[in-house]
Order: structure tokens, then C-alpha cells, then sequence
């Protein structure tokens, strides 16, 4: 085959080009592109670090939705990259180290190349070059082509050398390119705040030493996404890995971190802004709110913070739902926590006629959310032809967020109506009148946690009792000669010191379908005062609530069925007026009986079961059995009122109800069926525990 001149010239140029080549090799500079903005690489030192990213591979992480619910509809996601392949990395510029010789020969002609091998490298890291390189068998290859060849080489980062050689044959010239792999030495961790380079370091030991390879990079990538998921960092996720010839990873994540928190009212529905745009208002102070939440903007984005710190909110009482969404990017986060307010205010004006008032009207007044932080203030006033009642409180709840401050409250009272232990034919007056029991007192608490996860209340109270009859005059014995007070006077001071602890593990205060409640009460009365009254009294009350799915109910998933389990105890030590005997009987006692129909003791034995269930939206059903005894304390209360009116002393009922779930609570209904045989309606407002 005869050769041109001009071929053999050509051929000569590249051969004592690649001489050239291989004393620059380490030296070239090419400029590269800059990335997108997604994957923009930030360097937290002065020295540039190179633009363009390493790929990776990855899962979308969705974090687990809790209870509250969160909404990430709003967040701007980091897009998972593909599969890791190194894009180009502008490698450092240094000067020669000797000059270049130039070839007399023209350095734009361009010959085929009939062979192009890549040696040195893993098939891995073969295929990337071959997809990298601009010469491939049966192209084009020039000396200016090759060169820029073994700078895209370089820039990928992954090789610390590449030198290329040719060798001539009949159909024009075959390229080999000689790499050498770098070997991966440390990592750069960029933007990490919860990813230290030790847990790092963990996920890339294996690599450390060895030749830089992509898949054990995406490999190490998954297990650091798997440690943000399972740590609680939703929104972390490596986003870039830039290697160098070097042997430096340098990795790059975004972790969420915060960089707003916002607190947004919605409507019932859910909205924003009302039918006229307009965006929903809340009475509720925002700097309160804040006080209320623990994540700040600056930190790292954790569910699980995030979570109590909503929980902590609709502890308040003030929000019927709460949602949080996540607006930006996993770079910069904004949180929102979007709040449905309770009706707060209830005003009601009512009169009409009774026994103990008269003629009456009354005026009641309640909010929930007094000054927009959560306090309370309420009473009622009554005033009839007979008689002026009135019942008002102040209440300032502790709050965790301000541990310094006591939570404390304010009540006094005035109000009269027919003894709860004297109320039937038995324990009538001489004048043939029911006993009328009033009250009139007030009560100063203070309360805070007490430690692992107990709460506890301290309250001084003073109650004046009387016992009269319809029209007011005091009355010192029933028909039957029985005292009415402890002081035989009919009138009693009562002045007591109680403490009380609380122990609630309920996922919901108000309509609990988990957890448990605690309470112990210890009531200490201070002898001073119209009888001189000195007794303890000691009280237990638990609850349980054990969620269940017994017929696999679609409604369930909205409202659980629930097995709930009440057991309560109490008892008295010393000085014990009849007025403040234990009662059973009635629709928060034992169902199926009529108020206090079953005893009054001087200690006390109550437990219940319950089996709730959804229906239909508001509403709910509940099967249900109660049992109660005064553990034969009955003749142990001054005259024995229990004993007078034949009192069985223990007794059991149960039956079926429905729940309704009203603006105004709960309002329930059921029939109850005694161990007597008989069956009545009854209703209550409120779980009965």
C-alpha cells in the first residue's frame, strides 16, 4: 500500500507529539462548564473547589408521616440524581516544569482511528472514558483531539496520570491511553452538620487505600441516606461527590436545614384565607406559639422534633388540628406549622324558675384563650327571688417552654342545691323539705412537673357548708334525729390542704384511644373553723386505653376502636362529715342505677370497661359494664345515711350507648341494665374517664 508524504508527515507529528504529551500530561488546563443549579457544589473554604459534581444515585426518601400530620406538598425536593458518573473536574493549574516541543509539522490534520484501548483502569472505569473521550475506533484523531482527550480524562478526577501512545498501520493510526486510577486517601465533608466525618468515614472505610471506584461510591451514598432517614433527618441526602486526582472525596450533602419558621391559621377546612381572601386570623399570640416550639431557624430539620413540638401545641387545648409543611429546599427549609383554633369564647344568657332560686336569669361566660396565650377565665352568675349563686376561676397553665414559672389558679364560689348524700324520703327534714347543701369557698393551686413524667398540683381551699331547707333556714338533723354536719350545728368550716399527681400518657387529653392516666390525691383538713375537721383523704384513679381493630373497620383508620379499663379507690382517715361521704350509683358511676342508688361509705371501690367504636363521622357507640362497692364501710359515716335509705352497698350494671362529638364536646347516651333487673336511660356530657 504506498503512503502519501503528507500521511507520513502527519504520522511523524503525532508520534513526536506523544513525547510532548506525556511531560504535560499532569499539567493541562481545560476550563469546564459550570453545573446546573441543582447541583451546584458550595465550598466553605477559599480555595475553589471544582463546579462540576459526580452524580449519584439514589432514592427518593420519604419520611414517615406522623401523628400529627405533616405535608411535604409544598417542598421543593432535591431531585435524585442517576447513577454516578463523574462528570469533568477542572484539575489544579500549575506552570511546566520544562518547555514543549513543538513539531514543525501542521497540527490540524486529521487521520482514523482504527483502534482505541484503554489500559490501567477497571472495566468500570474503561467504559467511562470510552463515553468521555472524543476518539473512537473508525474516527477522526488529530494531536490537538487526543490532547483534549487526556484533559477530559484528567478533569473527571478519578485518575491521577493519563499519557496516550500511537503506532501507524496500513488504514491510518492505533490510540492507546495509559491511566493510572486514583487512589482514594480522605474525605471533604461539605455542608455536614449532623453527618460527622467520623460516621462518614465509617461508610467509605472499605475505600480508603483503594482504587477510586463509582459503584462503591454510590454504594456508601445509599448507606449515608439510609442513616439520615433512620435517624430522623428526612430531608438529608448526599447531593454531590466531586473526586481529585488526589485521592480527596469530596462530598456534599443537604441536610434541611432551617432557615424560617412559620405559623399560619387555617379555617375548619383546612384553608388558608376565608371566602374573601382574606388569610385566616388567630387569637392566639404568635410570640406564644414560638415559646412553644423548640426547632430554630438554623438548625437541622428532625421529624421527630418537629413532632413534639406540634404535640406541644395541641397540648395547649386551643387548636382542634395541626399540620406541619415544608416549603424551599433541602438547603434552605422553611417550616410552617398550619393551626386550627378552637372556639375559645361561649357566652350564654338563660333564666327560669327552680326550687332553691326562685324566678332566676343567669349569665355565663368562658374563654379558654384569655389575652391570647392560653389562659383561662370563666364563672357564671345566677340570681333569683330566692337566692344568688355564682361560680368564677382564673386558670394560668404550666407551660414546659417557661420551666421558671409556676402554673397556678384562682377560683371562689357560692352555690346550693340538693345534698348528693341526704336526697331521698329517708333523709328528709322535719318540714318534710329536702336537704339543701351550699356551699361558698374558694381555692388558691399552684402546679408544675415533679419529674419522669409526673405532674403535681398544691391547693389551699376553704368551703363554708350549710345544710338547709327549701327556704334557706339552716337545719341541724333530718326527720330522724341523724346530724346533718359534723359540728351538729348544721354549718361546717372546712379548710384543707391537698396535693395532687398526675401521670398522663394519653396520646389525646380529650379523646384518648392510647396510653394511660394516672392520678393519685392525697386531702389533708386542718382543724380550724365550726368543727374542727381533722381527717385524710386518700383517692386513686387509672385509666387505659388500648386501641384495637376486631372487625377491621375502614372507619377505624379516622377513629380507632378503643378497649378502655377504669379502676378507682378511695378512703378516709379520721373526722369524716356525712356530706363528704363517697357516693356511687348514676351515669359516672354505675350505670343502670339512679344517682347515688348504690352506697355511701366511707371508702369506695369502682372499675369499669368500656369497648368504643366508630359509626358514622361524629358519631360513636360504646359497650359497656360497671361494678362498685363501699367495701362495708357504709355504717362508718356519722348517721349512716346509707344504711337509713337501704342502700344495697354494691352493685353492677351494664349496657350499650352512642357518642356525639359536638362543638361543645362530647355528649353521650346509653341504656344501662342493673343487677336489680332494672333498665334506664341516662345521659352525661364528656367521656365517663
Amino acid at each position: 500500500m504506498r503512503v502519501s508524504k503528507l500521511t507520513l508527515c502527519a504520522i511523524g507529528f503525532i508520534s513526536a507529539s506523544e513525547f510532548a504529551q506525556k511531560a504535560i500530561a499532569q499539567d493541562i488546563v481545560v476550563p469546564t462548564e459550570s453545573p446546573t443549579a441543582e447541583t451546584k457544589t458550595i465550598s466553605p473554604s477559599k480555595t475553589p473547589i471544582p463546579t462540576t459534581v459526580v452524580k449519584i444515585e439514589a432514592s427518593r426518601v420519604e419520611a414517615p408521616r406522623p401523628t400529627p400530620e405533616f405535608s411535604r406538598k409544598s417542598i421543593a425536593q432535591v431531585t435524585p440524581p442517576e447513577p454516578i458518573v463523574p462528570n469533568l473536574v477542572q484539575p489544579t493549574a500549575q506552570a511546566p516544569t520544562r518547555p514543549t516541543p513543538q513539531p514543525q509539522a501542521p497540527s490540524d490534520l486529521v487521520l482514523t482511528a482504527t483502534d482505541v484501548q484503554i489500559v490501567g483502569a477497571s472495566p468500570e472505569l474503561q467504559t467511562l472514558v470510552r463515553d468521555r473521550i472524543q476518539t473512537q475506533p473508525g474516527g477522526n484523531v488529530s494531536t490537538p483531539q487526543l490532547q483534549r482527550d487526556i484533559a477530559t480524562i484528567l478533569e473527571t478526577g478519578l485518575f491521577s496520570t493519563a499519557t496516550f501512545t500511537t503506532r501507524t498501520n496500513p488504514n491510518g493510526l492505533s490510540v492507546t491511553f495509559q491511566v493510572q486510577p486514583a487512589t482514594v486517601r480522605s474525605l471533604n465533608l461539605v455542608n455536614a452538620r449532623a453527618l460527622t466525618p467520623a460516621i462518614a468515614n465509617q461508610f467509605f472505610q472499605s475505600q480508603f487505600g483503594a482504587p477510586v471506584s463509582p459503584t462503591a461510591i454510590n454504594a456508601s451514598i445509599r448507606q449515608i441516606n439510609d442513616w439520615y432517614r433512620q435517624n430522623g433527618f428526612s430531608l438529608g441526602r448526599v447531593i454531590g461527590v466531586i473526586p481529585n486526582r488526589a485521592g480527596v472525596l469530596t462530598v456534599e450533602v443537604a441536610e434541611g436545614a432551617i432557615g424560617n419558621i412559620q405559623i399560619r391559621f387555617t379555617d375548619e377546612q383546612g384553608r388558608l384565607t376565608n371566602d374573601r381572601g382574606e388569610p385566616v386570623r388567630g387569637r392566639t399570640r404568635e410570640e406564644f406559639l414560638r415559646n412553644q416550639i423548640q426547632l430554630k431557624p438554623g438548625q437541622i430539620f428532625q421529624e421527630s422534633a418537629a413532632r413534639e413540638d406540634l404535640q406541644r401545641i395541641l397540648q395547649t387545648g386551643l387548636f382542634t388540628n395541626g399540620r406541619i409543611s415544608l416549603e424551599g429546599d433541602a438547603r434552605n427549609t422553611t417550616v410552617v406549622y398550619n393551626l386550627t383554633e378552637a372556639r375559645s369564647r361561649a357566652l350564654n344568657v338563660s333564666g327560669g324558675l327552680n326550687d332553691d332560686l326562685g324566678l332566676f336569669g343567669s349569665f355565663n361566660y368562658n374563654d379558654t384563650n384569655f389575652n391570647g396565650v392560653g389562659q383561662q377565665i370563666g364563672g357564671n352568675i345566677s340570681v333569683g327571688t330566692r337566692d344568688v349563686q355564682f361560680d368564677g376561676r382564673f386558670v394560668s397553665p404550666y407551660r414546659a417552654t417557661e420551666p421558671d414559672k409556676l402554673g397556678y389558679s384562682v377560683s371562689g364560689f357560692r352555690r346550693r342545691g340538693i345534698s348528693r348524700v341526704f336526697d331521698n324520703d329517708a333523709s328528709e327534714l322535719s318540714n318534710g323539705d329536702r336537704v339543701r347543701e351550699g356551699r361558698f369557698g374558694g381555692t388558691v393551686a399552684v402546679n408544675r412537673p415533679i419529674g419522669n413524667g409526673w405532674d403535681g398540683t398544691l391547693g389551699l381551699n376553704y368551703t363554708r357548708i350549710s345544710l338547709r331547707d327549701r327556704d334557706g333556714t339552716v337545719a341541724r338533723r333530718d326527720r330522724n334525729g341523724a346530724p346533718l354536719s359534723f359540728s351538729g350545728t348544721g354549718i361546717d368550716d372546712l379548710t384543707t390542704l391537698n396535693f395532687t399527681a398526675v401521670r398522663d400518657q394519653r396520646n389525646n387529653s380529650s379523646d384518648p384511644s392510647s396510653g394511660s392516666l394516672l392520678t393519685l390525691t392525697t386531702e389533708q383538713s386542718i382543724p380550724i373553723g365550726s368543727g374542727s375537721i381533722l381527717s385524710n383523704r386518700l383517692q386513686a384513679n387509672y385509666s387505659q386505653y388500648i386501641p384495637v381493630n376486631f372487625f377491621n373497620l375502614e372507619k377505624t383508620q379516622q377513629q380507632p376502636e378503643v378497649l378502655a379499663f377504669n379502676v378507682q379507690a378511695g378512703t378516709t382517715i379520721g373526722d369524716l362529715p356525712p356530706y363528704n361521704a363517697y357516693t356511687l350509683g348514676g351515669p359516672n358511676s354505675i350505670r343502670g342505677y339512679g344517682f347515688n342508688d348504690v352506697a355511701v361509705g366511707r371508702s369506695f371501690l369502682l372499675a369499669s370497661a368500656e369497648y368504643r367504636f366508630p359509626i358514622y363521622s361524629i358519631i360513636g357507640g360504646a359497650v359497656f359494664a360497671d361494678f362498685g362497692s363501699d367495701l362495708g364501710s357504709a355504717n362508718a359515716v356519722l348517721g349512716a345515711p346509707g344504711s337509713v335509705r337501704g342502700l344495697p352497698g354494691s352493685g353492677f350494671g351494664f349496657g350499650l350507648g352512642i357518642r356525639v362529638k359536638s362543638p361543645f364536646g362530647t355528649i353521650r347516651a346509653g341504656y344501662g341494665i342493673n343487677d336489680q333487673g332494672e333498665g334506664r336511660f341516662q345521659f352525661g356530657f364528656g367521656e365517663k374517664f
